[in-house]
């Protein structure tokens, strides 16, 4: 059973995501590598903002974003675990809500077979799905749609930390029904996808 603090409302509003960077796509792809090892240093504001950007933005309003999803129907929710806060992002704002405060990276690295990249690194995102979303529309190829749709928002997250200087490394080894847990998802939101950024060691 959660001991955490209480939930903290209302919508905290992140500094505007940057559209260009000295660092080209190519340049990206051709450096990103898993890395596993991070410095304690924690991520600024910025950082944060433009890594859930990265991922989920919206950049055709109202909805359309940075990631491709079938029939547009968005199952994702993404959560970021900081040493102060597991954060809600909350795209069509672009800011994010206090899930609850303090720092849970060490119960989140437990429930991920206690890897060490999730305890050292200053931010674990969480990658969330609500597989009914897409259902509504593709039926039963609704789970493949959403765990590829994953995978294209855990991409973005990579190369924009190799954009931002960062390092990075996607994980799926953990203990679903502990996650889901640990950020008290409703019913029919479960977690896909773990990736851990920070400052290479």
């Amino acid at each position: 059973m959660r001991t955490s603090s209480p939930r903290v409302s209302g919508l905290r509003p992140l500094p505007s995501p940057r559209t260009t960077s000295q660092v080209s796509l190519e340049a990206a792809l051709e450096q990103r590598r898993s890395i596993r090892s991070f410095l304690p240093d924690p991520l600024t504001e910025e950082e944060i903002s433009q890594l859930l950007w990265a991922a989920q933005g919206v950049t055709d309003p109202p909805a359309r974003r940075t990631a491709p999803s079938a029939g547009a129907l968005y199952p994702l929710e993404l959560y970021a675990f900081t040493p102060t806060a597991v954060l809600h992002y909350e795209p069509a704002a672009h800011a994010v809500t206090v899930r609850f405060e303090g720092d849970h990276r060490p119960a989140l690295q437990a429930a991920a077979w206690c890897q060490d990249p999730v305890g050292e690194a200053p931010v674990t995102f969480v990658i969330a799905a609500v597989v009914e979303r897409t259902a509504a529309k593709y039926g039963e190829r609704a789970t493949r749609y959403v765990q590829l749709e994953a995978g294209h928002a855990a991409q973005n997250i990579l190369l924009q930390a190799v954009a931002l200087g960062l390092g990075a490394v996607p994980i799926g080894a953990f203990r679903d029904g502990e996650v889901a847990g640990l950020l008290e998802l409703p019913g029919a939101e479960r977690p896909v996808y773990l990736v851990t950024v920070g400052h290479p060691r």
